[in-house]
């Protein structure tokens, strides 16, 4: 059992002397403590929870978290960049809190995207069959006129040289929106820097709502959806209407500011379809 943020910052409290709301300290360490004759619930309302041993608080710490600094550790903790060797230095168990060890996302190209990295120049260039993954994405900058293309599927960003005809009158820098627990990463980025995003996505309710929810609500008119010129034909021709029939529309279609949103919703609509972005991969 990990010792949470939460209680470590109110036995902290305690430590300087504070009462606590036992409503506030509902934990089986709180239950351990108390039985343990650390803690203490006075008078018959018990209403509140104090520290009666200081000292027997920090041997617990120690004994059963290897905290040996408990302010150290709640500011280690609460760290956004924390890496286990951090967790090491404040307690021996490198896995109190689970840990992100490969931020950042996946990066890929057909020509060479120029940009910087921690201050460097850098050229984004992944041999085919490759992927670049940037971990600092805090410093990378692309060049001004390159467009940033989020890709929803990776078989799209597998193969990205073969839907370059979709993209031919932008210098494109696709990222990779999985694994899913990177895109968060990726909207911080995409925040920091001033280049254009464009969403790649599947035409349907669910590829709409990703975009709506996840991007566009972060990124304003600054992110747009990717919709082919003959969308009309390709969801006649390749649409799925079993898809259209298992999706709910998740996002307010009230609030759709964008007219090519509308357009496409009303296709979605109008053909009882919705269409897999896989479909514009050519062989």
């Amino acid at each position: 059992m990990e010792l949470p943020l939460s209680i470590a910052e109110k036995l902290l409290l305690l430590i300087g002397g504070e009462k606590i709301a036992s409503g506030k300290l509902k934990h089986p360490i709180v239950a351990e403590l108390i039985e343990d004759g650390i803690l203490l619930r006075p008078g018959k309302r018990r209403s509140t929870i104090q520290l009666i041993d200081e000292q027997q608080l920090k041997l617990y710490l120690l004994n059963h978290y290897s905290i040996d600094d408990l302010e150290k550790y709640i500011e280690v903790i609460k760290k956004e960049d924390l890496i286990r060797a951090d967790l090491v230095a404040v307690s021996t168990d490198s896995k109190s809190k689970a840990i992100r060890s490969f931020k950042g996302f996946l990066v890929n190209c057909y020509e060479p995207i120029p940009s910087t990295l921690n201050g460097e120049t850098y050229i984004v260039n992944p041999v085919s069959g490759t992927f670049s993954f940037i971990c600092d994405f805090e410093t990378f900058i692309p060049a001004s006129d390159i467009t940033i293309v989020g890709i929803e599927n990776p078989e799209n960003f597998r193969y990205i040289e073969r839907q370059r005809y979709l993209f031919s009158e932008l210098k494109p820098l696709f990222v990779s929106r999985y694994p899913q627990n990177q895109s968060k990463d990726q909207i911080k980025w995409l925040k920091s820097i001033p280049n254009k995003y464009l969403h790649y996505g599947d035409f349907d309710f669910a590829g709409i709502g990703i975009y709506l929810n996840e991007f566009r609500k972060h990124l304003g008119n600054k992110a747009s959806f990717f919709i082919p010129e003959n969308i009309d034909e390709l969801i006649r021709k390749f649409g799925s209407r079993t898809r259209y029939n298992e999706q709910r529309i998740n996002f307010n279609t009230k609030a759709i500011d964008d007219i090519s949103i509308q357009k496409l919703i009303d296709l979605i609509h109008k053909h009882k379809k919705g269409m897999d972005q896989e479909i514009l991969i050519r062989s």
